[in-house]
């Protein structure tokens, strides 16, 4: 029943409501208890119970990774806050209209994991015929699907064997005068009659090879002549994933290329940082729970892989604070918005928005003793020796009158095992909203693409 209390999603619609109260609970040991995490053993396990659900996989955190479980908490706190400056500057350099890179290929550019945040969460997938299983990095601001291949020039570390095509009898490379290949906004695409790409991003960092068709295994599903580039030349850190798995809006990243066999609809749960169990990505019609709060997405035509959503307000302690809303609005430019983004872990607020939170959320916790800023946090608190603590509700206000409270675990996270916590938000380096995977943890989230809408809820997970 206390987990059930902890992970409370509370939803508010016109016609419905489901309320908690002004204050939650916090458990304390609990979450301190989440850090001491143990790797998964044997990825045959995770593909054993892939094959009980039709278009469904389970999604596993970066930080169950053989080589990441077993560092501290710290340092895992540590890189994943450095992962994620990464994340949010290649978010706003991307939708900068003065740095932003010439979109190419399959409708984004591809980059490194370097640059984009290396991926936080992963699920494990079969390529080819027969089916290669690998790990990929999951990640909802992208247009591309894509896998380290043999033979490799320049790979980075995988932790499964990279994928021979050569091993494949459904593998067909993509040619000239294919047209997937004419989407490549690249004059030298057609090489030795094969249409190869290469993508880069800023600094260096790259991906290129040969486009191909191929087939993709998901749960008992075989999804035949899936678009991907199998890249011979890469740089990256990806830690253990073979690739990219894009469920962006555009028409090349997976769910695009899904179209009609699943209605452009999706779901996923993100399980928490230090739940034993793991969260779940869905496709198709039936990953959309009836109960849901929709809110309206708002497409962007300057940049259209994005989720935007309506968000026009914050609350605390049950109030919704004096914000205005144009701090949220999505500008006839194309600037500012709220983007839901699976890959990067802590939600950024225009600097106005984040100071009126954060000063709201300091002001009902001053029974709470404070802890100094850690990484990008400037508010944390030192909650050792405590068993649980009550802390005001921390709410999102959508257009049409929606609200999404958060489970207090998903805005006071710890920093350390030993008992400092800190307030999951940051300040935005410009106009742009994130809503990052630390604040969508826990909760059922369902994206109907065709119809334009995201769901919250009804259920936790």
């Amino acid at each position: 029943m206390l987990l059930l209390f902890l992970l409370v999603l509370v939803l508010t619609t016109n016609s419905t409501c489901y309320w908690y109260g002004e204050v939650q609970e916090l458990n304390v040991e609990e979450a301190i208890a989440g850090t001491k995490l143990r790797a998964l053993e044997r990825a045959e396990e995770l593909e054993e119970e892939e094959e009980e659900g039709k278009w469904k996989v389970e999604v596993i955190h970066r930080d169950k990774m053989k080589g990441e479980a077993e560092k501290s908490q710290q340092r895992r706190f540590e890189g994943r806050m450095k992962r994620d400056a990464k994340r949010v500057g290649w978010l706003v350099g991307r939708m900068s209209k003065e740095t932003a890179v010439e979109e190419a290929s399959f409708g984004s550019e591809v980059v490194s994991g370097t640059d984009e945040g290396s991926g936080e969460y992963f699920v494990r997938i079969g390529i080819g015929s027969p089916a290669t299983y690998q790990y990929m990095v999951i990640d909802s601001g992208s247009d591309v699907v894509w896998v380290q291949c043999q033979p490799c020039t320049q790979c980075y570390n995988q932790s499964d064997p990279i994928f021979n095509p050569a091993n494949s009898s459904s593998f067909a490379a993509v040619s000239c005068s294919s047209a997937v290949c004419a989407q490549l906004d690249d004059a030298a695409a057609c090489r030795q009659g094969s249409c190869r790409y290469q993508l880069s991003y800023g600094d260096g960092s790259y991906t290129k090879g040969t486009l191909a068709l191929e087939t993709i295994t998901l749960g008992r599903t075989l999804i035949r002549n899936t678009a991907i580039g199998c890249g011979h030349w890469n740089q990256g850190m990806f830690v253990a994933a073979a690739g990219l798995l894009g469920l962006g809006a555009g028409p090349m990243s997976f769910v695009g290329q899904l179209g009609g066999q699943t209605g452009g609809a999706f779901g996923y749960c993100l399980l928490s940082r230090g739940s034993a169990s793991s969260g779940s990505l869905q496709f198709g019609r039936q990953a959309m729970p009836i109960g849901a709060a929709w809110v309206p997405l708002i497409p962007n035509p300057f940049f259209p892989s994005f989720y935007y959503v309506a968000l026009s307000g914050l609350g605390v302690g049950g109030a919704r604070l004096n914000i205005s809303e144009d701090l949220f609005r999505l500008t006839d430019l194309g600037d500012g918005g709220a983007v839901m983004d699976t890959g990067t872990a802590v939600t950024r607020l225009p600097s106005p928005a984040y100071a009126s939170l954060r000063d709201a959320f300091v002001a009902q916790t001053t029974n709470l003793p404070r802890a100094s800023g850690v990484s990008i946090f400037d508010t944390c608190y030192d909650l050792n020796g405590f068993v649980t603590v009550r802390v005001p509700t921390v709410s999102f206000y959508f257009s049409g009158g929606q609200i999404l409270t958060l489970p207090a675990r998903n805005f006071l996270i710890p920093a350390d095992d030993a008992g400092t916590f800190c307030f999951a938000f940051s300040p935005s380096p410009s106009a742009l909203s994130i809503i990052g995977n630390i604040q969508q943890e826990g909760i059922q989230i369902s994206v109907d693409g065709a119809n334009g809408f995201v769901g919250f809820g009804p259920n936790v997970c």
